[in-house]
């Protein structure tokens, strides 16, 4: 009747959720009244919501569906049901009952279609005195009802997928020892700060330079929490690294699978893991591009390499890993809780934190990604939050959203942290012929040179200009580019380019390395000079790390460039450093930088920077903005007082805040058609597909069309392999041109 049988399906029109409210009252006559209300609300609203605003959504809540229905009503609509097969069912439910000693207590007679509908319509009103009207904004309740829902839809998914739960985190309790000697190998020892984190019980405020070994402590850290969440509670922790962006959490992905020695423990979640493990595979040895042989037949060793990938992304959308590496945005989503996404929620009860990379957000996202911490703190979670270069604003923040309940652990004042850079102020713009020709000179004295714009426009002129002199010099494979208007399937040649000149830890080469904001956050790469346009100084700091990253030679020279200040589109009299950064915090940036050229940096002296410049009439407006927007998100997400209303408005709304889309060009439409189709099924032909997107923010659907027969945005660009998207041809007024923010 519902549909999930190999029969045909005959169109009920009735809520089975509704008529389980029957079993629900005849089975749990041995279970006080209110916990029975407990188990009917989630048995009935694990699809549905129970209520809505004054817009009716698209599927009617189901107290608007059955609401005015008395009992007769309810057994007329439900007396289609079998009652042979009633009574087969009541048969298993006691055999079963009795077997896993359940506390369930089938009636020995038999029970009719009729009773069990008067059965559901006398709980069901129970359900809608207790749901129907808004609690109190402080009842407990609200969050106990969305959490025991995400139980239930949790294990409704994972049923239905044949899932079980991973029982074992691949961070086992061996991991302090098996470091200890790894360090010894190498004639090293925990550092102080490494040791404190081990012994933290609760959240944790850790503040350590790039390569001090912070992830190693997050990790001495988090087997702690598991530890003793396990002798408090019985269960076990999921451990959540989060960080900002897709190419961290692929890398950290791969470190962690080896330093835990693991293949598949480690979840992936993002919106691309599919991608990242097929990449994975392809890496692997296996055969992942779809080709066919001389016969015509598939590969199978590309068709088991895709069907793995998937299984792999799949696991971790059913929660099944006790160790997963993703964004923050992927938790949020169970701020919009009912039937789709307060199992994220219950997911996060009771579990293990990292936040890596805090300074990645701007003000909005960082006040909801702090409201959430306070959230997941409140149902039993522990947060640790690490940072080579922590402002003490942040610092503040953080301990506010963790209630004042957290430990500060820092390097000891004196501990050595190596100082890698020499900083040079340049008064000329990036682009400028002084700039270029600094540039060539490094670039002759065979050097490896990393030059990184505010913007698309400036990095491709500058590219464009000294690629034929690195070429003459060093080779044609020694110029790269590399920003995030490429197809996927370029910037993976791209990458594995940059990575094999470039990567850290190999023999040093020269070459150059032009790029955008992209570099900041991808690739872990070790240059010997860096030329970039002024920023942010957190950006710049990023920046920075890419050169000498190991300390292995003297304080590498890095010149920072003053930008050009500009208006943007549809932003007023506004001034952009470069059309990108805000004017006034590069401004203050700027100054502070100025005072020390010619000196050395280290990550110590970059936060007292830091401190003096949140201390300032901007820094104090960038911490109100923070609280408000976090408190704005509390109010709007994580205030359950309705928690079984239709929250389909909340989902536009955070939606909104993390607007990006894809899209493909119009001259790889057929392309991508073919792609689409030649795979068994569709989602293993999308995953071949999805190397022919290019990232774009939300304002480029207006430059673009949706093919709803592929499903997909599609642009009308110019755009090269080698330089990426140049343009966007749509009206005049809304094209794109490259150095606009994308």
């Amino acid at each position: 009747m519902i549909g999930n049988t190999n029969q045909r399906a005959i169109v009920w029109g009735e809520r089975h959720e509704v008529l389980s409210l029957g079993f629900v009252d005849l089975l749990l006559t041995g279970v006080p009244p209110q916990e029975r209300l407990w188990v009917a609300a989630a048995v009935a609203g694990h699809h549905r919501a129970f209520t809505c605003g004054l817009e009716l959504p698209r599927r009617p809540p189901l107290f608007n569906q059955y609401g005015q229905d008395q009992a007769e009503d309810f057994t007329a609509k439900f007396s289609p049901a079998d009652q042979t097969r009633l009574n087969d069912l009541v048969k298993w439910l006691r055999a079963t009952a009795r077997r896993l000693h359940l506390l369930l207590h089938p009636p020995r007679r038999p029970i009719t279609v009729a009773e069990l509908a008067e059965a559901a319509h006398r709980l069901f009103t129970a359900l809608m005195d207790r749901w129907e009207t808004s609690l109190p904004p402080d009842d407990p309740d609200g969050t106990t009802a969305v959490l025991l829902l995400g139980a239930v839809t949790m294990a409704d998914h994972l049923s239905s997928a044949h899932s079980p739960l991973a029982t074992t985190n691949p961070l086992t309790a061996d991991y302090p020892s098996r470091l200890t000697s790894a360090l010894a190998t190498k004639g090293s020892v925990l550092r102080p700060q490494q040791q404190q984190a081990a012994e933290t019980t609760g959240n944790l405020l850790l503040r350590s330079w790039t390569g001090s070994g912070k992830t190693e402590a997050a990790l001495l850290w988090a087997l702690r929490q598991i530890q003793d969440l396990k002798e408090r509670t019985g269960g076990n922790a999921r451990v959540f690294y989060l960080l900002p962006y897709l190419a961290s959490i692929n890398a950290m992905t791969d470190r962690l699978d080896e330093a835990l020695g693991t293949t598949d423990g480690i979840g992936v979640a993002h919106s691309k893991a599919a991608s990242y493990h097929l990449a994975r595979s392809l890496a692997d040895g296996c055969p992942g591009d779809g080709t066919v042989d001389a016969t015509g037949t598939q590969n199978r060793a590309a068709a088991a390499g895709k069907a793995r990938a998937r299984a792999r992304a799949e696991a971790t959308k059913n929660f099944k890993e006790l160790l997963r590496i993703g964004t923050p945005y992927q938790l949020l989503r169970g701020a919009l809780a009912g039937p789709v996404h307060s199992s994220i929620l219950t997911d996060t009860a009771n579990s293990v934190l990292v936040l890596d990379e805090l300074h990645a957000y701007d003000p909005r996202r960082l006040g909801m990604i702090l409201a959430m911490t306070r959230f997941w703190h409140r149902i039993g979670g522990r947060v640790a939050v690490t940072s080579a270069t922590m402002p003490r604003a942040l610092e503040k923040l953080v301990s506010q959203a963790l209630e004042g309940q957290v430990t500060l652990v820092e390097a000891p004042p004196g501990t050595w942290a190596p100082v890698r850079h020499r900083l040079h102020i340049r008064r000329s713009h990036l682009t400028d012929d002084p700039s270029r020709a600094e540039i060539r000179d490094h670039l002759g004295s065979g050097r490896s040179v990393l030059v990184v714009a505010n913007n698309v426009r400036d990095a491709i002129s500058l590219y464009e200009d000294l690629r034929p002199f690195c070429g003459r010099a060093h080779g044609e494979d020694s110029a790269y580019l590399l920003h995030s208007r490429y197809r996927r399937m370029d910037r993976t040649a791209i990458e594995t380019g940059i990575v094999d000149r470039f990567a850290a830890g190999k023999p040093r080469r020269p070459g150059l390395l032009v790029g955008t904001q992209a570099l900041e956050v991808s690739l872990d790469l070790d240059l010997d000079v860096c030329h970039t346009s002024a920023a942010d100084l957190e950006p710049l700091i990023q920046r920075f790390g890419r050169i000498n990253r190991l300390a292995a030679l003297p304080p590498a020279p890095v010149a920072v460039h003053q930008p050009a200040y500009v208006t943007r589109r549809s932003s007023g009299g506004t001034l952009w450093a470069d059309g990108v950064y805000e004017a006034e915090p590069t401004q203050l940036a700027w100054d502070i930088l100025t005072r020390h050229d010619g000196q050395t940096i280290s990550e110590s002296t970059v936060t007292e920077w830091l401190d003096e410049i949140y201390r300032s009439p901007w820094g104090q407006h960038w911490e109100q903005q923070v609280a408000h927007h976090g408190a704005s998100f509390e109010d709007a997400f994580l205030n359950f007082t309705l928690p079984f209303d239709d929250r389909s408005d909340l989902t536009r709304r955070f939606d909104e805040h993390f607007n990006g889309t894809e899209a493909i060009l119009a001259t790889d439409r057929d392309q991508y058609q073919q792609t689409l189709q030649h795979g068994p099924d569709r989602a293993t032909g999308r995953l071949d597909a999805d190397q022919y997107l290019i990232p774009l923010p939300a304002w480029s659907k207006a430059q673009s069309h949706y093919d709803t027969s592929l499903q997909v945005r599609i642009i009308d660009a110019d755009y090269d392999p080698h330089f990426g998207l140049l343009a966007i041809r749509r009206e005049p007024r809304q094209t794109y041109r490259p150095g606009e923010v994308l």
